[in-house]
């Protein structure tokens, strides 16, 4: 069964001040929370989607477990190196299940893994959360943190008050990779997102998920389509950009304005570069044309 997008992940070296950008972007960001493994993070909601900016806060909190090392230890890694886009992690209705299917596959990191945390509504009512996660391993992508997710108490975490910005983001389109060869991440992203039927294109490959699609893009093509340079790839593919439908490219518009936002139009698109916007690039575009 194929997997749509959950969340993804921004890893940020100062988690206050990516807060306070994507605040600057039109987003309704939550409030700041606490991993035992040391990792901190504000979550961006969207319907059945979010953006966690991730830090690493506490590195003396980590160990040795799995989440500690597949999760934690490897943003630790990650941001040694540069911010940006971290982690892709798809939803899974049977997240034991999905970890037995990757180790058959060859692309397991990990077993099912689970964790409990507590979160916060808008009002400050304390809930329990709690999570099942598998990870997955592309040889291709190293900088790349794959996984799989199960929300135990979904309703305890989406809150349409979190999903509403005044960019009018309403949903998340695209999730896009860069790699030198796109087809040698063929057979591994049929087997992680669960989509048999690929779609290959001049600019690489797409599995359409449920929720959204993962592209492999080229870095020509990346830089073709959304008019900034692609990451560096000498390390192997990279997790570059996310696109976001708006509902109101001029309430996108003001959003960006008013927080002192640098963007550029491109290909009927609203491009915010990596300079710009840590690391991610990050595009948005509107089925409502101005």
């Amino acid at each position: 069964m194929p997997r749509g997008l959950d969340h993804v992940v921004h890893a940020v070296r100062d988690l206050d001040a990516a807060a306070g950008l994507y605040r600057k972007l039109g987003f309704t960001v939550g409030t700041r929370n606490q991993h035992s493994w040391g990792t901190h993070n504000c979550v961006i909601q969207l319907p059945g989607f979010y953006l966690e900016l991730l830090t690493v806060a506490e590195p003396e909190k980590l160990g040795s477990d799995g989440i500690s090392t597949n999760f934690g230890g490897f943003n630790q890694s990650f941001l040694a190196r540069q911010e940006g886009l971290s982690g892709l992690l798809l939803a899974s209705s049977d997240v034991a299940a999905d970890a037995a299917f990757f180790h058959t596959t060859g692309i397991g990191a990990s077993d099912a893994l689970t964790f409990e945390r507590e979160g916060a509504q808008p009002d400050g009512t304390k809930v329990k959360l709690g999570f099942s996660l598998a990870f997955a391993h592309e040889t291709h992508a190293p900088e790349i943190m794959f996984g799989v997710v199960r929300h135990h108490y979904p309703a305890n975490f989406w809150n349409p008050v979190l999903q509403r910005h005044g960019n009018t983001a309403s949903m998340i389109t695209d999730a896009i990779l860069v790699a030198e060869n796109p087809t040698d991440l063929h057979i591994f992203l049929s087997a992680y997102t669960g989509v048999r039927e690929l779609v290959a294109t001049s600019s690489g490959i797409t599995a359409p998920t449920p929720r959204g699609t993962v592209a492999v893009m080229d870095p020509a093509a990346f830089e073709i389509h959304f008019g900034v340079k692609a990451p560096d790839i000498s390390g192997g593919a990279r997790f570059a950009a996310l696109r976001f439908e708006v509902g109101d490219a001029a309430a996108l518009r003001a959003a960006l304005g008013a927080g002192g936002i640098a963007s550029l139009d491109h290909m009927g698109m609203t491009v915010v570069a990596p300079e710009v916007a840590m690391g991610a690039t990050l595009v948005f575009a509107s089925m409502r044309r101005p």
